[in-house]
């Protein structure tokens, strides 16, 4: 799955699934631009555990879920790195657990551009860049939420629903372009969210305490998501497109 030449723009890729997205694709060949909103520490670690593969990686602060930011963004990874040919939104937020009844609507605002807004922001904006190249890859970044449908969790399920939406209408108009768009959807995954989310729903201090319980013995890492993603932009997918990947070991 050798990824040399082409140039992926990571959104969320300073933590959790989107930093081992990054690191898979930098090892795979890739050239790697990451956004990061705040935590400039883990921003810099992801930058050097990519670098440490031999490619180019570098870092941008951007809210994604701001059309402004997003622009302005898009440029600067297009000036530095040339062209953008994969694109994965990873980007996420978690809602607060509430009830329908008692969510402030500023809430459902809020998930919803960080994760629909900004994915149909991002797209839009690489979709001139992508268009030029080979082979272009947009990769959506869900959650198994969109199978559960969970209470207590309208502002996310509404985000990745919409998030979904957007990449299943992309993936028909684009393909004439020569453009993939994908769904990667993961479970429960051993990321900062997913250890708030376990203690959360199941009072799990260490969210290992529920490996036993978990698909083949062990809660999904990032590394087992970005997996399926370095599969998903390769050539060896070839001929997929328009499909939501399940990575939860087959619980749902």
């Amino acid at each position: 799955m050798r990824l040399e030449g082409r140039v992926a723009l990571i959104s969320g890729g300073n933590r959790g699934i989107g930093s081992a997205i990054a690191v898979a694709l930098a090892g795979d060949g890739a050239d790697v631009a990451i956004t990061y909103r705040r935590d400039e520490e883990s921003a810099i670690a992801t930058v050097d555990a990519g670098r440490a593969t031999g490619r180019r990686v570098e870092r941008y602060q951007a809210s994604v879920d701001d059309w402004d930011e997003s622009e302005r963004l898009v440029s600067s990874v297009l000036e530095d790195f040339g062209h953008i040919d994969i694109l994965v939104h990873s980007a996420g937020i978690a809602s607060r657990g509430l009830t329908v009844a008692d969510t402030d609507p500023a809430e459902i605002e809020k998930l919803w551009r960080v994760h629909a807004f900004a994915a149909f922001a991002l797209s839009k904006l690489v979709l001139p860049s992508m268009r030029t190249q080979p082979r272009g890859d947009i990769v959506m970044i869900s959650s198994a939420a969109t199978l559960l449908w969970a209470g207590n969790s309208a502002p996310y399920n509404m985000g990745k629903a919409a998030l979904e939406a957007l990449a299943h209408t992309l993936a028909k108009e684009e393909r004439k372009h020569g453009i993939h768009v994908n769904i990667v959807a993961p479970g429960l995954t051993d990321t900062e969210m997913g250890r708030r989310l376990a203690k959360a729903t199941s009072g799990a201090q260490d969210i290992h305490d529920l490996d036993e319980r978990s698909p083949f013995g062990h809660v999904c890492s990032p590394e087992e998501v970005a997996d399926v993603v370095r599969f998903v932009v390769s050539d060896a997918a070839g001929y997929v497109t328009d499909q939501r990947i399940g990575v939860e070991g087959g619980a749902f």
